[in-house]
């Protein structure tokens, strides 16, 4: 993959390989072009990108949804796992209504929502981003774009990190569809893990990009359906192991990824966050 240029908030005071870590989790959410804009509102130009530009750290305590032949687990994640605070309370989005963007930002994470980790705003994605150069591997770059097809109607962007040293550096957006698209949007990602496992190139953003392969990964066990999987990209040569997990809770979709450019070990995404969402839907 093509070197991109990185834009989020970094955790203050971190040595390299956390700073490095926060560029990876900016990536999630707009990186796959440069720098973004604003974040919220109208579902086109909220978020960041992924662009595997970032190496791996050690991987999350996945737990999960079924898992499928062939389904990773990876490492357990680094630093705290935190866990939910208790009381969280629901939106109501399991009847899979199309929430409007004022419950979509009281629903999304927020500080104080999971011990251990800090959560703020993030960017948008810039306009543009990367097109894979088979339809059938596009639902995986339109999410490295930050924008989920089919596209929402309602985004919210937020960037987490480990309170206590930064790490690990998680990107989250959530998007409001309707139980229909919500349903399409996870169901056609799972179809492109299995048929872009060996990787795929993409166009757009900065040049071509190049993905050495795709894989499922155990998924946490939380909402009315998960997915979880590891996009390899290449970072100046280098191995770029770039997570995702997916989380759906009647219409509305939350993912969350996370990248380290400091190894080639599948990066951890603890499971806490996942949980946490999943409540706040409810």
């Amino acid at each position: 993959m093509n070197r991109t240029r990185m834009h989020g908030p970094a955790a203050p005071g971190l040595a390299r390989r956390v700073a490095l870590a926060a560029v990876a989790a900016a990536l999630a959410l707009g990186l796959a072009g440069a720098c973004g804009g604003t974040g919220e509102g109208d579902g086109d130009g909220a978020g960041a990108s992924a662009s595997p530009t970032a190496r791996a750290s050690s991987p999350p305590p996945s737990a999960g949804s079924p898992s499928s032949p062939g389904a990773s687990s990876p490492a357990a994640a680094s630093g705290s796992d935190g866990r939910p605070a208790p009381g969280l309370t629901g939106i109501g989005a399991s009847d899979g209504r199309v929430l409007g963007q004022g419950e979509l930002d009281r629903a999304v994470l927020a500080d104080g929502d999971v011990t251990g980790f800090r959560v703020g705003p993030m960017d948008g994605p810039p306009p543009g981003g990367e097109s894979a150069d088979t339809s059938r591997c596009e639902p995986l770059t339109a999410v490295i774009n930050g924008r989920p097809e089919p596209r929402a109607k309602a985004v919210a962007y937020r960037q987490i990190v480990g309170a206590r040293d930064g790490t690990p550096a998680v990107s989250e957006f959530l998007t409001a569809h309707g139980t229909q698209d919500a349903t399409s949007l996870v169901n056609r990602l799972r179809a492109a893990v299995e048929n872009c496992a060996d990787g795929f190139t993409a166009s757009g953003g900065d040049g071509p990009s190049a993905y050495q392969g795709v894989k499922r990964l155990t998924a946490a066990d939380a909402g009315d359906d998960t997915l979880a999987y590891q996009v390899t990209g290449d970072f100046e040569g280098t191995p770029v192991p770039l997570v995702f997990q997916v989380l759906r809770v009647g219409g509305t979709v939350a993912t969350f990824y996370t990248a380290d450019f400091e190894g080639t070990v599948t990066p951890g995404m603890p499971a806490a966050l996942l949980t946490a969402q999943a409540a706040k839907l409810r």
